[in-house]
């Protein structure tokens, strides 16, 4: 059986990056210089009947940018654009180069932006490999570090054994290129230039010592679920135009219409939510881990708006609100985290370089959604696959990013947590273990961790129990008409309180305590204090609780207890402050209720 020889014309420069190759046919094509003619076997190039037909090579002057050919779709005056032929090339031209694999290959090839996903990621994974590579070894090496100081910049020094001397460290970067004393050199200095602006531009001034040893793998781990949230952010961005009828032709000022209108439903959430601000300050690990799951819900509910083009408004607006209440509730707790790395009180630079970092996530997350919406399209099944596999990424950097904060100010758990265990053993704990035992869920089940991490070095189950049982029964800003209602009750307590700034008794199971009109947040520390003595004297001493009158005289309950307090308050605070905690206040949330002795309340304790 005779065969057939096709005769193809291959350019000679580089440009494009993959030349298109011109159809099969009997006769050779004629092209003027610097083209050659170059014959290959059919069996090499499995010609098909569609070949003919192919958009691409359709016409003669297409592609080549000539001006007489009128088919193709990059034919005539567009021909010179080859970025766009690029993602255009016929990829069947190029099979016979791997004919083991050509099936696998054209499967993945027929996905247009792939080589544009393929290459943003690629590209994102690099930005945090640079950005880990000169901090690993800051925040990893406790041993003492030398430092050279030049043209007022620190340089890492490294012991050289075998020449009895300190040189630069290199990284594991340069090591790859340098080879001898010349090209090290220049190799050296441009990586430590580079190194030194990136680090100049995304870290704090006199990092590692201008923030705490928390701020990295915070920084990091912010870093990539920066990324994850604005891939989201893209495909529902997509979903919504698609929905308000964009992609088919709708009326521009009807789909801007409805677009502003649901937007401005979603403002009200945010100006609504500003009346919590104080929740955010006692807990702000929950609840921005709260934000990120409604801010992922509110993405979900803006893919789903093309299956329900006709409610595209009130799913949109019920989309806004949560997305305005999540990024009040960021951009709230933010500001608690900023404040606790800012170990020189450099607040406005640690903010200043986090948006920094939230930028460059922003731009990474903006390439890969692009490339990963492209893929999706107008599909809702593609798109919401997508999303399900980006918000686990998500929320998985959410919740080890707000594990790796270390809060060093007092809420009621901490509080009680520090309290119970100096009670216990006499020694303050440190802020990790603290903080690894804080709570992020409301639900206990979601709070349990794997055996291995469990253990800690001084927190006892009793002082994690005591806390628990604390909070759950402290009532902060209680009304003194619930609390008491014999004047004889009133009056002992006015009595046994009256050089403090609050009232502590115990009500129904509960720890109340009154906050006088004069009580500052230091005086709410030292009541939490009180309570949580009251809990051990409960626990560890059996002391019940007797009547009020009781209980304030001396050798009662609560007079034993404020003795102490008084006492050993100012120790444990100092304790406290050596361990790195903050110590001035409590951050708490108490009830609105206050209460003011006059002159009259005043000469009613002096005459009883």
């Amino acid at each position: 059986m005779s065969s057939a020889s096709y005769t193809l014309f291959l350019p000679h420069f580089p440009s494009p990056p993959f030349p298109l190759l011109p159809p099969p046919s009997s006769a050779a094509i004629r092209l003027p210089p610097p083209f050659t003619p170059i014959k290959l076997h059919n069996s090499l190039l499995r010609p098909s009947a569609s070949l003919a037909n192919n958009n691409i090579v359709n016409g003669a002057g297409g592609n080549y940018g000539g001006s007489n050919g009128n088919g193709g779709s990059n034919g005539g005056s567009n021909g010179g654009d080859w970025w766009r032929n690029f993602f255009n090339f016929d990829k069947r031209k190029y099979l016979h180069l791997l004919p083991y694999f050509s099936d696998d290959i054209d499967s993945i090839l027929s996905c247009k932006p792939f080589l544009l996903f393929l290459t943003s990621f690629s590209s994102s994974i690099t930005c945090c490999l640079l950005l880990a590579s000169f901090v690993q070894a800051k925040v990893s090496n406790n041993e003492e570090t030398v430092y050279e100081i030049r043209g007022g910049k620190r340089y890492e020094l490294v012991p050289d054994y075998t020449k009895d001397e300190f040189v630069v460290s290199n990284t594991m970067w340069s090591s790859l290129f340098l080879h001898d004393s010349e090209s090290s050199g220049f190799v050296n200095n441009l990586w430590m230039q580079c190194k030194e602006l990136t680090k100049s531009l995304l870290l704090p001034e006199g990092f590692p010592e201008s923030v705490t040893s928390d701020y990295l793998e915070y920084a990091l781990w912010r870093g990539v679920q920066g990324v994850a949230a604005q891939i989201s952010g893209v495909l529902a961005t997509q979903a919504m135009l698609y929905a308000v009828g964009l992609g088919k032709g709708a009326i521009p000022t009807a789909a801007a219409v409805n677009w502003v209108l649901k937007d401005g439903i979603g403002y009200l959430s945010k100006i609504l939510l500003s009346n919590y601000g104080r929740h955010f300050d006692v807990n702000p690990k929950s609840w921005r881990l709260f934000a990120d799951l409604l801010e992922n819900a509110a993405f979900g509910l803006e893919i789903l708006t093309p299956a329900f083009p006709h409610l595209f408004v009130p799913i949109g607006a019920v989309a806004g609100a949560g997305r305005s209440a999540a990024s009040l509730i960021q951009a709230a707790t933010r500001s608690c985290f900023y404040a606790g790395f800012a170990a020189q009180r450099n607040f406005a630079e640690v903010i200043a370089k986090g948006e920094a970092q939230g930028m460059v996530s922003k731009a990474i997350g903006i390439m890969l959604g692009i490339a990963l919406a492209n893929c999706t399209r107008s599909s809702t099944s593609l798109a919401l696959a997508s999303f399900g596999v980006v918000t686990w990424i998500h929320m998985f950097c959410n919740l080890k990013s707000y594990q790796s904060i270390q809060l060093r100010t007092l809420n009621p758990y901490r509080a009680s947590l520090v309290f119970s265990e100096y009670l216990l053993s006499g020694l303050v704990p440190s802020v990790k273990e603290v903080n690894d035992e804080e709570p992020l869920f409301p639900v206990a089940i979601l709070n349990r961790k794997a055996a291995y991490e469990t253990h800690t070095e001084m927190l006892s189950v009793h002082a994690k129990q005591a806390a628990e049982g604390i909070v759950r029964r402290l009532q902060l800003g209680s009304k003194l008409s619930d609390v008491v209602t014999s004047r004889e009750d009133v009056l002992a307590l006015f009595e046994l309180y009256k050089n403090e700034g609050y009232i502590l008794t115990e009500h129904e199971g509960r720890f109340c305590i009154v906050l006088k009109e004069s009580s500052s947040p230091q005086d709410m520390l030292k009541s939490l204090f009180h309570v949580n003595y009251l809990y051990w004297l409960e626990t560890n001493a059996g002391i019940k609780l007797s009547s009020v009158a009781n209980d304030c005289r001396p050798g009662g309950r609560l007079q034993i207890s404020l003795e102490y307090v008084e006492r050993e308050f100012n120790h444990v605070k100092s304790d406290g402050e050596v361990a790195g905690w903050v110590t001035d206040s409590l951050i708490a949330r108490p009830l609105p209720n206050r209460i003011r002795l006059n002159d009259a309340a005043a000469s009613s304790v002096a005459e009883g």
